[in-house]
């Protein structure tokens, strides 16, 4: 008898241990994302107030309100799923890139081979993007296959 009633001490024991760290790591998930949620809508705002100061925005600067754009869409998305959007990552990257470009095409004004190079950048990251948005259409993970934006509307149940 004492040896069961042992095990099951432990046993409840262990679960209780399994409900509070479940609520201790789900407390830190949201309170990090709360945070970095918050330093971008900080950033984007300093930014916008950084653009209004010199009285105009330059394609540069747009360039970054949307990467700051994806960055909050892809908090947004991650809070209320839990899935980390990789897509997003790659939208990310690719106006980075653009940025990028735009910046050495206006201070050079001539060709170069760094040119070449961040085009082919963002050429490979887009056909990365294409692969992903390819595969997760034909592979949907756990039957989101409705929300796709490339699904047929009238197949949606």
């Amino acid at each position: 008898m004492k040896v069961k009633r042992i095990v099951l001490i432990s046993d409840s024991t262990e679960e209780l241990i399994e409900v509070l760290g479940d609520i201790l790591v789900r407390a830190f998930h949201l309170l990090a994302l709360f945070a970095i949620g918050g330093t971008i809508v900080w950033a984007a705002f300093h930014a916008f107030i950084a653009m209004s100061d010199k009285g105009q925005a330059s394609i540069e600067d747009i360039l970054l309100l949307f990467i700051y754009l994806e960055l909050g869409a892809m908090v947004g998305i991650y809070f209320k799923t839990n899935h980390m959007p990789v897509r997003f990552l790659v939208y990310v990257a690719i106006t980075a890139l653009t940025r990028l470009l735009i910046g050495m095409v206006n201070v050079d004004h001539v060709p170069d081979i760094k040119i070449i190079v961040v085009t082919g950048g963002i050429l490979l990251l887009s056909a990365g993007a294409l692969i992903l948005r390819m595969g997760s259409h034909k592979y949907p993970s756990g039957g989101k296959s409705e929300e796709s934006d490339l699904a047929d509307p009238d197949q949606a149940e």
